[in-house]
């Protein structure tokens, strides 16, 4: 047997000590444990990661974002500054790509601030590396609350499957929260908390009110939906790009990633990435909730589509050798496909905004 993890000792101490604990805690410290979380200590991005995001697949997908939001400072009425945020940057592939597209009018490259938004200072480093030649003012901040007020243009794909998911389990007397804790043998395993969480479905969808006994529901705390839509919903817009629902439903969507191929989510905690499908009805209604303007979702094959992907490609292709010709092709095709290898379908695109825009770039035959 393998020596556990800094991180699998921190998590058996913490269970010693309180018992077992949420799915969501249990995440939230894979994911983001100060010293031990995945993000923290990796780049976990491209061939020689775990996995591969848009960015990384065709710089047209940056491109595109940044004439989204070039589009949107225009809807708001061209503020003469705007805070342009990305949460979860990755390698920073996103931002360079969208700020080069933006070059196309300077009027909108003065008006920006850059902040990213990023809990990882391995990944901090390498967006400071990518966008160290730009010439528009870069900060980087932990949190969304850090970034100054003002007009804003928030971009966040893969960002909110990340976030902690909470499972519950339907029993005879309600719904259970699902915990993790350690069997006879010693090692990480599932149960349910002894009590039902209070009326936990009374605001819940049909759907999940019926649901058998055994059935699984997944859900994410709304205060990150809270905190962007009270930034957006008075001069701002929010685009969010992940895969997931459109409707609230029953399942397990938890899994993990190790080098490409999926991996048991609870073995290794803290050296694979974890995540869960998002639920975007339940995202949208709470940043209605809130007095935002919610915009989708729709695929993100419809969404690109909208925005021009082919046509940008084309003009790639005209300049490209064969080979990178060939790349742009399938870059493209991996983006809007759909299928067991395509992103086309399975992510979706939905956007929280000031109620006063009307339809947005990407939406508008939504």
């Amino acid at each position: 047997m393998s020596e556990p993890s800094p991180l699998e000792k921190e998590i058996r101490r913490l269970i010693a000590v309180s018992g077992p604990m949420p799915v969501a805690r249990y995440m939230a410290l894979c994911l983001a444990h100060p010293q031990y979380g995945y993000y923290v200590t990796r780049d976990p991005f491209g061939a020689g990661g775990d996995f591969t995001t848009a960015p990384e697949v065709s710089q047209i997908f940056g491109e595109l974002l940044g004439l989204w939001a070039l589009s949107v400072w225009r809807m708001l009425d061209e503020p003469e500054a705007v805070n342009l945020i990305e949460l979860g940057p990755g390698r920073g592939t996103m931002m360079r790509d969208a700020l080069r597209a933006a070059k196309v009018l300077p009027k909108f490259r003065e008006a920006l601030s850059v902040h990213m938004v990023e809990i990882s200072p391995t990944l901090e480093q390498l967006q400071r590396n990518t966008l160290s030649d730009v010439d528009v003012p870069v900060s980087w901040h932990r949190n969304l609350l850090d970034v100054p007020e003002g007009p804003t243009i928030i971009l966040a794909n893969e960002y909110l499957d990340a976030l902690p998911v909470h499972q519950v389990v339907k029993q005879a007397d309600g719904w259970h929260e699902r915990v993790i804790g350690l069997n006879a043998n010693g090692d990480f395993a599932l149960g349910l908390a002894p009590d039902p969480l209070p009326q936990f479905d009374r605001f819940m969808p049909k759907k999940i009110k019926e649901a058998a006994v055994g059935a699984i529901f997944e859900w994410r705390n709304d205060i990150h939906a809270f905190d962007i839509a009270r930034r957006v919903r008075k001069d701002g817009a929010a685009l969010f790009i992940d895969y997931g629902h459109v409707e609230s439903d029953l399942g397990e969507t938890l899994q993990s990633v190790n080098e490409h191929a999926f991996a048991d989510p609870l073995s290794a905690p803290g050296l694979a990435d974890i995540t869960a499908h998002v639920d975007f009805f339940i995202f949208g209604q709470a940043a209605e909730g809130m007095g935002a303007a919610v915009h989708g979702p729709v695929t993100q094959a419809k969404f690109l589509r909208e925005l021009g992907i082919e046509a940008r490609a084309d003009a790639l292709r005209k300049g490209a050798t064969a080979e990178q010709g060939e790349a742009i092709t399938s870059g493209v095709a991996r983006l809007t496909e759909g299928g067991r290898t395509g992103m086309g379908e399975l992510f979706k695109v939905m956007a929280i905004t000031d109620p006063k825009l009307g339809p947005l770039p990407g939406f508008e035959s939504a």
